[in-house]
């Protein structure tokens, strides 16, 4: 059934997404002849990027190496002479665990393993602190002797093996950054662990009246704070380009000599032939044979409404055939479709903007040298000092390490991402992305799409009440059982006509009789009107002239407010659609969005943000459909609304839970608070080391005291951080 006329001139979909996809750093074509994933389960930080990809072009044969941090996983353009083992061995070499990634077998599976594995180590280091605490009061409290070696004893036994186990994520991170022979911020820690727990032994077993377990723990405790933390905000980001393959079809009935056979897609090749019945997936590109019928566009092309399709049409994988069967000639299959083309740009634009670097990770660069170079300095100068007592040195310089642990660090961006996740959350927006708030304060134009982002892509009705009773009953009739939008919206009245003979012919429209007078709804040509250019359906009772029903797309609640104020904000606005001309223009001139652009084809909408952020804007993109990841992704920062297809959540950073759309205006406000916050924390972390560094480097403070001084500085960091709620 067709009620409105489809676009003309529309372009091959086969071809949406056959351009050449380019290297978002250099700017060549990707023109390698091979390209592998490889999973990086060790992956966490801006040093890792930059270990991993100049160690990896640094092999013969490998063209380009991206990292996607939030994904952990590396993709490698390169020449056959370089083999899967050949990258894995080299990565191996540089440290970091390689592991081959199958994209269909991907799952959330080692995400919750990996989550519920850190969280029980932060318990059982919570548990072994807080005993170890209560055995630390009676030493405090002044005992001494037997006693006070005893209670020490005790706290070893809880300590050691706490240590040994919950602080295994550092260590291991540790080892593989030394054999590789750099420094990451996980060797300091360690070192702290293992210093604070081995002087802590030394004392223990020669009667010394200080023992630093509960240091040990304590660390151990916070450190894993933070790290769970930030474990949490990466691992609800799924990839978009992995979601997208979910739309891909398994199975398709081929036309064969002996008749009909159920085939893998994978086994399909051009020129073959299927068969696709009503309501299922296309799974190739091709062009129709046999049969007219309407197809569901929404996720390639963003058509609100479904097109008629016929003999030499053509079709795309990914589409919906929603009427009739269909015979189609592949022209593409497997990887070479459309849909699989998408997918791959959209994998390389979340690549690109996954290179954005947060705060903690800048500021990460310098520290962990640094820090080994003031603790080893203090070990020196106190053994001049003090003509070799290494016992003093090895003290002030565990104390040092300790005082200066990155918990404060590690704990700045991941508490203000939680305290704002969750003001946010209240306002009806879900934060994905460890780094989204942080590339949303520096938006300055925001990218929007049309149907079920801006509108509700449910189709409204605007002059029913100029139809005659009659007329309305009629028009009721004839759209009662048809799943096309557009009858749906028609559905409802009180009254319907009694229709005979009534049916839905595929791509035009419903007729009937209605006292003896052939009636009919449906496409304009079809019941012999001159299609507008406003989307409609049109009735005709015998030979009365057609009446004309137009409709409308319902703003979504919010709309003009947040178009309202992102202009008060001073943001620059786009509207970019692949809706026709008309319907696209009426809505940008209701919500006063200066710039628009219609019938826009999904690698158009990505190469426009993609231009965009290559002359320096920061993009926010809002969408919801298949047609819109690849934009999603390419854009700095992206929302989708919850009613949106997986793929496209899932490429957003941020997800709209409810209808109103409103709130996006709000969190633009919280991202530049956030940001400030996370400053403020990077600022009382500096503060902090410089003013408790100097303290230890003189032997002021013992390894207890540092570590009582390292946890108030992650609280205080925390509060900071609770100021946005």
């Amino acid at each position: 059934m067709a009620f409105a006329e489809s676009p003309s001139g529309m372009a091959c979909p086969g071809c949406i997404a056959a351009q050449i996809v380019t290297d978002g750093a250099s700017g060549r074509a990707a023109d390698a002849s091979e390209t592998t994933q490889l999973a990086l389960p060790s992956a966490h930080c801006a040093a890792c990027i930059q270990t991993v990809e100049s160690g990896l072009r640094a092999m013969h044969g490998v063209r380009e190496a991206r990292v996607n941090l939030t994904l952990r996983r590396v993709r490698i353009q390169h020449s056959r002479i370089v083999t899967p083992e050949d990258m894995i061995a080299q990565l191996g070499r540089l440290g970091f665990e390689a592991l081959p990634l199958d994209m269909v077998a991907l799952s959330s599976t080692e995400n919750d393993r990996q989550s519920r594995d850190l969280l029980m180590r932060l318990g059982i280091a919570f548990f072994a602190m807080m005993n170890i605490m209560l055995l630390s009061v009676a030493v405090w409290s002044g005992a001494g002797g037997v006693t006070r070696d005893m209670f020490h004893l005790v706290s070893a036994i809880i300590a050691l093996p706490t240590v040994a186990f919950a602080g295994q994520p550092f260590f291991r991170s540790a080892y593989a950054s030394l054999k590789a022979g750099r420094l990451g911020m996980d060797v300091p820690i360690s070192l702290a662990l293992i210093l604070a727990s081995s002087i802590s032994v030394y004392e223990t077993f020669h009667s010394g009246e200080k023992a630093y377990f509960d240091a040990a723990v304590m660390l151990t405790f916070f450190l894993l704070g933070g790290r769970y933390l930030d474990f949490r905000t990466r691992t609800l980001a799924r990839s978009a380009a992995q979601e997208l393959t979910a739309l891909e079809v398994p199975r398709a009935v081929r036309i064969t000599q002996d008749g009909e056979e159920t085939v893998a897609v994978s086994s399909l090749r051009a020129a073959e032939r299927v068969i696709i019945r009503p309501g299922g997936r296309i799974p190739v590109d091709g062009i129709i044979l046999k049969g007219e019928s309407e197809i569901d566009r929404a996720l390639i092309t963003g058509e609100s409404l479904p097109s008629w399709a016929g003999p030499k049409s053509l079709v795309a994988a990914g589409e919906v055939n929603l009427t009739g069967t269909l015979e189609v000639q592949i022209t593409a299959a497997g990887k070479d479709t459309s849909l699989r083309r998408m997918a791959d740009l959209v994998a390389i634009a979340e690549e690109t903007r996954n290179r954005y670097t947060s705060l903690a990770d800048r500021a990460a660069r310098l520290y962990s040298p640094l820090v080994h170079l003031l603790s080893f300095s203090s070990f020196g100068v106190w053994m001049l000092h003090t003509q070799g007592d290494f016992r003093t040195s090895i003290n002030i310089s565990a104390a040092v390490l300790i005082i200066t642990c990155p918990c404060a660090l590690g704990l700045a961006v991941p508490a203000v991402i939680t305290a704002a996740s969750g003001k946010l959350f209240r306002a009806g927006l879900l934060i994905k992305s460890a780094t989204a708030l942080e590339r949303l304060a520096e938006v300055d134009t925001v990218v929007f799409d049309k149907t079920g982002t801006l509108t509700l892509g449910q189709p409204h009705p605007c002059n029913l009440d100029s139809l005659t009773r009659d007329q309305k009953a009629i028009v009721a009739a004839l759209a009662a059982g048809s799943s096309h939008p557009l009858a749906i919206a028609l559905q409802g009245a009180e009254r319907q006509a009694l229709i005979t003979q009534k049916s839905e012919l595929p791509g035009y429209g419903v007729s009937g009789i209605w006292q003896d007078q052939p009636v009919r709804l449906g496409r304009a040509a079809w019941v012999g009107a001159v299609p507008g250019e406003k989307t409609a359906t049109w009735l005709r009772i015998g030979k009365q002239a057609p009446v004309e029903i137009t409709f409308t797309d319902q703003l979504r609640p919010g709309a003009a407010e947040l178009v309202k104020s992102l202009l008060q904000q001073g943001k620059s606005l786009h509207l970019l659609s692949g809706d026709v001309p008309a319907a696209v223009r009426d809505l940008a001139n209701r919500l006063s969005i200066p710039h628009w652009q219609a019938e826009v084809l999904p690698a158009q909408k990505t190469t426009f943000v993609s231009d965009l952020v290559a002359r320096g804007h920061k993009v926010l993109m809002v969408g919801d459909g298949l047609n819109d990841t690849g934009a999603l992704a390419a854009a700095t920062v992206s929302i989708s609304p919850a009613t949106a297809l997986d793929a496209a959540r899932v490429a957003s950073d941020i997800v709209l839970m409810g209808q109103d759309i409103s709130p996006i205006a709000m969190a633009l406000r919280i991202a530049t608070q956030s940001r400030k916050r996370i400053t403020e924390n990077f600022a009382i972390s500096a503060a902090y080391n410089v003013i408790a560094v100097p303290v230890a480097m003189v032997g002021l403070a013992t390894p207890l005291l540092a570590a009582l001084a390292m946890s108030l500085s992650s609280i205080t960091v925390t509060l900071n951080a609770l100021r946005l709620k």
